[in-house]
Order: C-alpha cells, then structure tokens, then sequence
C-alpha cells in the first residue's frame, strides 16, 4: 500500500522527450498534428461570427417552435468544421461574408472528393456556377436545401447564404425541427442529418464540448492582473484531454506510460494535473516543479484546517491520500472561486471546470500570486 501511494503521489508524471505518434482525439482541418487544438473557446471565433451564431440560437424559436436546447456551441462547432468560423474573410458590420465561401463543384470530376452529380437547381444565384451544385457560406448550405431553410435574419429582405446572420439561423432552423438538443441522442440525430459521417459526428461533438465549457465559465472580469492571467490560461485549456505526464510550460504535450490504473499517455496530447498548473503560472512568468506534491512547496501554503473558504482565486489547491503529509498528495488544480477549480482529474477526461469537492483528501493550497 505504502508503494502504491508513494507511485500514486506522483500522478502528474514527469514528460519524455521522445516523439510519440499522434493521438487523433479531435480530428480537424486546422490541425497540423492531428492533435487536438488549443483553446476551443468564444476567443477563437470571429467576435462577428459569434454575434451571428448568439442571435440565431435567440431568434430560431420564431420559425422551429417546438425546437428545444438550441445554443451557440451548437452553430460554432458546425461552423467550425464547414468553414473555420469563415477566418480569414472580411465580416461587414451587417453580416456579409467576402470573398464568398464556395465549396468543390458537384459534377462527378472526383475534385474535392466528389464523385455524385448534382445538377444545378439555383442557375448560379448563390454558388456561382450554372454547370452544378456547390456548397456555399460559412454552414456550406447547397443551393437546393438553402432554399427549403434560408431565413433572413438581419432584416435586409434578402436570404443570403453568404450572409452570417442569416446562414447561421438557417442551421439553427435546419439542426433543430423539433428536436430537443440538450439530450445528447437527438443532438447527434441532428449533426448526422448535416453530414452522415461518424467521423464528422466525432469532430462536431467535440468542438461543441469544448464551445459550451468555455461558454460556462466564470466571469473574468471578476479578476485581475496575475490571477486573470492564470486563470484565463488555464481556462482556455478545457475541453483539451487528460493524458498522463502531458503539458508543460508551453502547452500541451504527449505524455508517458503508465498511471497506477494502468493507462498510458503516450499516445494523447493533453495535460495532466500538474502539467496544467505548469501552464498557467508559466503565462505569468512562474515556473512550478512538475509533479503536484513538489509543486506544494511553492509559495505560502495554505493548511487544509483553514477549510475551502481560506482559497482564493489563483490559489493551488491539492488533494492527499493523508492529508497533513505532503508526500502523499496526488493532485493539484487551480482554484477560481466560487469553490470551483480547473481541474485535470484522471485518464478518460478533459480539462474542465470542477468543484472543489469533485476530488478527495483535500489538502489546503498554496498561494504564489
């Protein structure tokens, strides 16, 4: 027992330097690495985009009333695998998107992929072309389906695809029906009816996960200077997987084998625990040790007699299978009030938002800010 917890108290292992080959955890077309990307969060996404995806969750009960559940990670996660949130095109103030966003022509050529004739049904109104079909916009819409669900939503009369208002309630219109997407079946009815692909299924999901943890997160204007630094670094991790020995002061990273449970990180570009804290304090030019009972060395420790609500936000928090004894602490996260902390809990997970409580053997904190 005594070995198992002097294994275990080292749980946020120290990396390998060694390459490893990638772990496909969310497969998109802005990776390099087929890792999964940094982030995930309402920053990443053209602040007129996600004023266009807010507006269409608000505004598709008008036309899909018995819709239920319909909210922005849902359009952003859908945008993000169409179009990468339309990055790199001019975004008018009234939604236009140019240059326009055309996918390949569908005419059988193999180009792009095709390899299905679909004939024209728009004379080239909103794919340019008279010669086929082609997806348009930033939902890549066909023509002939955008005419079933075109909506105008920024009151100019006109339906454009092209435009990011009206493409987005659109989607909202063509995902919902009458479904209720905050049960997760009915969710995937919904993406798989836009693209029936489990690998598409798998991409979408994952980028909704990541969007709708960033969308819940605490305030950051409640804080300032250091602590929101650390806080928002940390924050803007979630979503990103658990991978035993991963993350350092740059990012995450592959980890190493093996948690006492047996599961390795090798293959998983993520954090764990104290790879996590690493990161954030990094950002604010604090270098922590890399396991988290060496990391409760740093700074004025504060005992676990004082309770939670000694904590601040900024704070480490550590968790022990005795508490009282530093050797034996496991964990480590970073507290943001409220009696939550960003937690990177155990193999199988991402990074998240947790309660305080969510770990056990709570063993006070230590504050470096």
């Amino acid at each position: 027992m005594v070995a198992l917890l002097m294994f275990a108290a080292v749980c946020c292992a120290a990396p390998v330097g060694n390459a490893i080959s990638a772990y496909v955890a969310l497969k998109t077309g802005a990776q390099d690495d087929g890792g999964i990307a940094e982030g995930g969060s309402a920053a990443d996404i053209p602040a007129r985009m996600l004023a266009a995806y807010k507006k269409a969750a608000a505004q598709v009960g008008r036309y899909a009333p018995k819709c239920q559940g319909m909210r922005w990670p849902v359009l952003a996660g859908i945008a993000k695998a169409e179009s990468n949130h339309a990055i790199g095109r001019d975004i008018a103030d009234n939604g236009d998107i140019r240059p326009k966003i055309y996918g390949a022509l569908l005419n059988g050529s193999g180009q792009g992929g095709n390899t299905t004739v679909f004939p024209d049904t728009d004379g080239g109104t909103w794919d340019g072309s008279g010669h086929g079909e082609r997806a348009v916009g930033p939902f890549q819409f066909l023509p002939s389906t955008w005419e079933s669900i075109g909506k105008d939503a920024n009151g100019d009369r006109v339906a454009d695809p092209h435009n990011a208002d009206d493409a987005a309630l659109g989607a909202a219109v063509y995902l919902c029906g009458g479904r209720d997407l905050t049960k997760r079946p009915q969710l995937k009815a919904a993406i798989l009816q836009y693209n029936h692909s489990d690998e598409y299924l798998a991409n979408v999901l994952g980028w909704i996960d990541q969007y709708t943890a960033a969308a819940e997160g605490p305030d950051l204007k409640d804080f300032s200077g250091k602590v929101r630094t650390v806080i928002d670094a940390a924050l803007s991790q979630r979503g990103v997987p658990y991978s035993w020995g991963g993350g350092n002061a740059q990012g995450p990273s592959y980890g190493i084998c093996c948690s006492p449970s047996g599961r390795s990180g090798a293959r998983i570009k993520g954090f764990d625990c104290s790879g996590l804290t690493t990161y954030a304090y990094a950002k604010v030019g604090i270098g922590l040790p890399r396991t988290a009972a060496a990391q409760a060395g740093r700074g004025r420790r504060i005992p676990a007699g004082l309770g939670t609500g000694a904590l601040k936000p900024g704070d480490l928090v550590f968790y022990a299978y005795a508490p009282g004894h530093d050797s034996t602490i496991y964990h480590v996260g970073v507290y943001t009030g409220g009696g939550q902390m960003i937690n990177a809990a155990r193999p199988g997970t991402v990074v998240r938002l947790d309660s305080v409580n969510a770990m056990s053997g709570y063993a006070g904190g230590a504050r470096l800010l």
